[in-house]
């Protein structure tokens, strides 16, 4: 396992036109298997809902994001697809449905950049469009090995 830093951006518009941003930043492990990527860190932007686990599972032509903790979640995000999915949260669950506008994956041996266009509705409501930029760098000590 390499050692890595991973940056999130995530930006959401509300059918309001209102914009909310996220940021944040956290330290990770990235391995290769099976023609797959795997980012795992602690998603620290969730950290109303206690700690988060969180999993990127990252082909060349999709990406699965699970998380386990406060919150649970799987969601796939495939290019002009649509998926469904539950968010499991202390105060209730939420069906989630994902139409993926546009994905586009660029990696290496353990760094690279992941953009998802997508819009979203949580229980059948239509919530507005959102974009998820993902940076996964090798950290300070395995440079050697960033790409």
């Amino acid at each position: 396992m390499n050692k890595v830093i991973v940056k999130v951006k995530s930006r959401q518009q509300d059918m309001d036109g209102e914009v909310n941003k996220i940021e944040m930043m956290a330290e990770g492990k990235h391995y290769y298997r099976n023609g797959k990527h795997y980012v795992l860190y602690e998603d620290v932007s969730l950290g109303e809902h206690g700690g988060v686990s969180t999993v990127l599972k990252i082909a060349p032509d999709s990406l699965l994001l699970l998380r386990k903790g406060g919150v649970e979640q799987e969601q796939l995000f495939r290019d002009a697809q649509e998926s469904s999915s539950i968010y499991r949260t202390p105060y209730g669950d939420l069906r989630l449905s994902i139409r993926t506008n546009r994905l586009k994956i660029i990696y290496g041996n353990v760094s690279g950049n992941i953009e998802v266009d997508y819009t979203m509705s949580v229980n059948g409501q239509p919530q507005g469009a959102n974009n998820l930029q993902i940076e996964v760098c090798a950290a300070a000590d395995e440079k050697g090995k960033l790409n």
